[in-house]
């Protein structure tokens, strides 16, 4: 299992327009990424688990990563977060 830390710079959060995207991207994956916020956690394939997370602007999430193709998965999603969320 793969894990990362990112702390969310998109001022409006994880909204509806940034967790389709996350979504999208996810789905390219035959891991399982999961994203945690506090207590609560989502598969990153869901779309409404992922916004009721409620991940405001300068929240820190940790996601993980685990299955076939994690190493790959790990770092296009780190790279994906760095540039999107």
């Amino acid at each position: 299992m793969k894990t990362f830390t990112y702390t969310i710079t998109d001022e409006m959060g994880i909204h509806a327009r940034p967790a389709g995207l996350l979504v999208k991207e996810a789905k390219k994956y035959e891991s399982i990424i999961t994203i945690t916020h506090g207590d609560k956690s989502a598969d990153c394939t869901r779309l409404m688990a992922i916004m009721a997370l409620g991940i405001k602007c300068g929240t820190q999430v940790s996601v993980s990563i685990e299955g076939a193709d994690e190493d790959d998965a790990a770092e296009k999603m780190e790279t994906f977060f760095n540039e999107n969320l």
